[in-house]
């Protein structure tokens, strides 16, 4: 999908809630304190190339090293390049001001919960970009689910977010009211209203 076309889908889903639940998703991604230490791990069938290829091209284009992503895979092969080499114990060197972004549309599996949840205790931060499961989300500091009746897809969020995390912040308005600032949070802990 290219810049048009995620611009497109933007304007689509403008009024769903979509858009700025993927952008304060991406701005979350931009929190990563140093070059690399954004981790990226999906399941052991589904490894997020893709989305890290986008935000690989997002920290160059954007000027944001930080966003330079590090993808975790479950059986790298040891020829691989080294870039492409990183297994699963990196995850075990998690640290305070690194992110792990786990991106996976199906149920977590339990290695990688046992993982996620020691991260989490040694400080990284934890997102999680999903299809839904409860887990998952319960051990992340920030998750986007993304549902099967969804008006969009799972890959068709992984753009908006990458995308997202490339941008610069929207400049704040005024100060929001009490009523909107609570939708907003009753947003986050509920997901965008999809209907029926």
């Amino acid at each position: 999908m290219d810049g048009g076309s995620v611009a497109l889908l933007r304007e689509v889903l403008e009024s769903t809630g979509w858009v700025e639940r993927t952008r304060e998703l991406g701005r979350a991604l931009r929190t990563t304190r140093s070059p690399g230490g954004l981790l990226v791990v999906g399941t052991p069938a589904d490894e997020p190339w893709h989305l890290t290829a986008h935000l690989g091209d997002e920290a160059r284009l954007s000027g944001l090293p930080q966003l330079a992503p590090t993808l975790v895979r479950w059986s790298p092969p040891p020829d691989a390049p080294a870039h492409l080499r990183i297994g699963l114990e990196r995850i075990e060197k998690a640290r305070r001001g690194e992110t792990l972004f786990v991106v996976a549309e199906e149920r977590a599996p339990d290695p990688l919960l046992e993982r996620v949840s020691d991260a989490r205790r040694t400080g990284a931060t934890i997102l999680a970009l999903d299809g839904g499961d409860p887990e998952l989300e319960g051990l992340a500091h920030d998750a986007l689910a993304v549902p099967a009746r969804a008006p969009l897809s799972f890959d068709g969020a992984q753009h908006l977010v990458s995308m997202a995390a490339g941008e610069e912040p929207r400049p704040a308005g005024p100060r929001a009211g009490l009523r909107s600032r609570l939708a907003r949070l009753l947003e986050r802990l509920s997901g965008p209203h999809v209907p029926d």
